[in-house]
């Protein structure tokens, strides 16, 4: 399941499997579809499908008979040489022949997390979207997501803040989903900063938010914060060109300072639920062959 909703490029969007927020009936719902459209099509060897699910509805997005760079994080979760296997049924084998009869379940969490090199580019945004920006990918497993993911993110250098000032700047539509954010960040013990419109949403559903000036309102503003040390996390989230052109600049200087950042409201969840994680428990490190069960 991607973190990042569908309109992110796959590539880019962190993922977890097993799914961490779908419904047992949707996963069986969206494996009795795979099952149909694999025999339909008559593909032999992979196939790529992306699903978008909204509320209690699946959607099709793309099928392709083909591999995808989530093969191998699937095989490294699972221990299952996928490519391999594929390879041999398309040059003849049955799957009865090579032994791989039954799916595989696995009682661990993997997350598979992508890795940028915004960092070396002064121009570019951070903002993701369908063409794919990222140059590698990295895989955090534990027993629950949320440490799973919180190991995937430390894996690409993010370093996660165990306290401190979380600055949060949503677009419209994003607000209410904010909320639900600040509070969990609040019963954690974080201080939350935001701009004129995001903090007076947070205050009216009951958060206790400081106010500061976006960048083009002047001192003192957000960049100068992050750039004083002030701030542990940034959520910032926007649409319409004039928007992201304007918030530009505290996505750089939150870059630049090697701040944990989110742009999209899925990711904001997720890494929400990585600090509940770290914080709640330690991070263990076993052998990948422990989970696997090799």
């Amino acid at each position: 399941q991607h973190i990042e909703e569908a309109g992110i490029h796959s590539g880019d969007s962190a993922c977890s499997l097993p799914p961490y927020s779908l419904s047992g009936d949707l996963v069986k719902e969206i494996k009795r579809q795979t099952c149909i459209l694999a025999k339909e099509l008559n593909v032999v060897g992979l196939m790529n499908i992306q699903f978008a699910v909204q509320d209690s509805n699946v959607y099709i997005l793309e099928v392709n008979p083909r591999a995808s760079r989530t093969v191998p994080f699937v095989s490294k979760a699972n221990g299952v040489p996928l490519a391999k296997l594929a390879a041999r049924v398309m040059a003849g084998k049955s799957l009865k022949e090579l032994g791989f009869t039954k799916e595989i379940s696995i009682d661990h969490v993997a997350v598979k997390e992508s890795v940028f090199p915004f960092i070396k580019f002064s121009d570019v945004d951070i903002l993701l979207g369908p063409e794919m920006k990222s140059t590698g990918e990295v895989m955090g497993i534990d027993d629950s997501f949320d440490k799973a993911f919180a190991k995937a993110l430390q894996a690409t250098g993010v370093k996660l803040p165990l306290e401190g000032t979380v600055f949060i700047s949503v677009k419209d539509m994003d607000k209410p989903s904010a909320i639900k954010i600040a509070r969990d960040l609040e019963k954690m013990d974080y201080k939350l900063l935001a701009t004129k419109g995001t903090a007076e949403f947070l205050t009216q559903g009951g958060c206790r938010v400081e106010r500061v000036n976006k960048f083009l309102e002047g001192s003192p503003h957000i960049v100068e914060a992050i750039n004083a040390n002030e701030v542990a996390l940034v959520i910032n989230t926007t649409f319409g060109e004039k928007a992201v052109k304007d918030s530009f600049s505290l996505r750089r200087a939150s870059l630049a300072k090697g701040l944990p950042y989110c742009t999209t409201i899925p990711g904001a969840f997720a890494l929400t639920d990585a600090l509940k994680g770290i914080k709640k428990t330690k991070l263990e490190v076993k052998p990948l062959q422990e989970y696997r069960k090799i």
